[in-house]
């Protein structure tokens, strides 16, 4: 059965003539643009000189592996890639799956499947040409889904999440504290052709160490003490979707060995378990730290950044972003007025006083600024309210590496500069924090989203 909705521009890579040109001929009898040739010489030439939808490739050429083409230079990140192959095997075939073809068919092959391949790069193709339609108009209205944003500094990190969101390409999303790495990992996502899988973020400093194992692969019951039933870890949950590993420098070295393991082959091992579990996830990672001091340090393993950091994505500090404090700061408050049913606003020139401040806690400390001035305000908010109780420090830093303390202070702002002074003191290790301060690192994290979530 033919349809007139493909319209696909098809390149087909096979040495064997005869069944060149019976898919070119099936391909045709489904609407599409069919161009055909021998060799994967021959195929990069046309690559390069010619835009294609998608490159049906024999796995098995006389100048190489079709699966090449995955990792080629020459072929476009547009342009998807289907295996053929007529010596087909279960590995095989997710080792293709796994480096990032879109789909994988056996010889000879069959008109429906064939079609139902088509089916699904006609979506693909369709998400990608609907991304571009709406490019100019999001830049306009400064958005990029869940992203807010219009200064000159976040166009390019507009442009390479448009480009790599459609691929299975890995990402290492950089960025001081509070810049917006998760909402990011959630545009990379709504994106993707994954968009309908589940996204499942994880904060690998949260995470008690001797837990991590077993929240990132699950464990069987009666693996552990305590381990009173199957878990699942997170990721045969993101199966499908995509696994965001935030401060990815917090994971334990001996983790992240394993992590490495599992990008390279795809499967898990439940802590207690003995069956490798196959699993389909796109990683991306985030980290606040430099990587290569992290890699000096011993914070991350210089292989496991070359496995996340395919392609690297950094995140402006708000104060270089001119003109997005106030594109932000009227986003959370209608964020607010769409929850609350309300109506408030900015008075004309508390904008402007907000553009005037230093965010150093960059747009988290703004967003939480923002929640203070609506909740003091009645209707009209201003620019002090935003600020309101956060201007006055309870204490000073002192000569020496010590702090000197105001009469006065409560016992919660004394400890909430500790930590602070804590953290500076380390270099923002939370790790090193928590053992100087004698608290766990779960502890350490419960008190930092308590001070974000007020502002501190």
């Amino acid at each position: 059965m033919t349809t007139a909705k493909h319209q696909l521009s098809v390149l087909v890579v096979d040495d064997d003539a005869d069944f060149r040109d019976s898919l070119q001929r099936l391909l045709t009898r489904e609407k599409c643009e069919v161009a055909s040739v021998g060799d994967l010489a021959s195929a990069r030439a046309a690559l390069t000189t010619r835009r294609f939808d998608a490159v049906f490739v024999d796995q098995q050429l006389p100048d190489g592996n079709g699966c090449d083409l995955l990792q080629d230079p020459c072929r476009p990140m547009t342009t998807e890639v289907v295996v053929v192959t007529g010596h087909a095997s279960v590995k095989s075939a997710v080792d293709a799956v796994r480096r990032g073809a879109a789909d994988y068919l056996t010889k000879p092959t069959e008109p429906d499947l064939v079609q139902a391949t088509l089916a699904r790069l006609t979506r693909v193709r369709g998400l990608r040409l609907e991304v571009d339609s709406l490019r100019e108009t999001l830049r306009d209205r400064g958005r990029l889904g869940p992203i807010v944003g219009r200064s000159r500094a976040m166009q390019p990190v507009f442009d390479m999440i448009q480009r790599v969101a459609p691929t299975n390409a890995g990402i290492l999303i950089q960025g001081e504290s509070g810049t917006g790495k998760e909402v990011v990992a959630q545009a990379l996502h709504e994106l993707s052709h994954r968009k309908d899988a589940p996204l499942v973020a994880v904060n690998c400093g949260a995470i008690p160490e001797h837990l991590i194992e077993s929240e990132l692969f699950g464990h069987e019951k009666g693996s552990f003490t305590g381990a009173d039933r199957q878990h699942r870890g997170f990721f045969e949950r993101a199966d499908g979707g995509t696994l965001f590993l935030d401060e990815i420098t917090e994971m334990p070295a001996q983790l992240q060995v394993k992590l490495l393991r599992v990008l390279e082959s795809g499967r898990v091992q439940r802590v207690g378990g003995t069956a490798p579990i196959q699993t389909d996830v796109r990683v991306l990672a985030a980290t606040n730290r430099e990587p290569e001091e992290a890699i000096r340090t011993g914070k991350l393993r210089e292989d496991l950044f070359f496995r996340l950091a395919v392609f690297p994505i950094r995140l402006p500090p708000l104060r270089e972003r001119e003109g997005d404090i106030a594109l932000l700061a009227q986003h959370f408050l209608d964020g607010h007025n769409r929850a609350n049913g309300t109506d408030k606003r900015w008075k004309p020139e508390a904008l402007a006083s907000l553009e005037q401040k230093e965010w150093r806690g960059n747009a988290r400390e703004l967003r939480n600024a923002v929640q203070r001035a609506y909740i003091l305000c009645d209707d009209d908010l201003r620019a002090e309210d935003a600020f309101a109780g956060v201007e006055r420090a309870p204490a000073a830093a002192a000569p020496g590496g010590g702090i000197a303390i105001t009469v006065g202070s409560s016992i919660a702002d004394l400890e909430r500069l500790l930590i602070r002074a804590t953290l500076e003191q380390v270099d923002g290790d939370k790790a090193a924090a928590a053992k100087t301060l004698g608290i766990s690192v779960k502890t350490l994290y419960n008190r930092l989203n308590v001070y974000e979530a007020a502002g501190h």
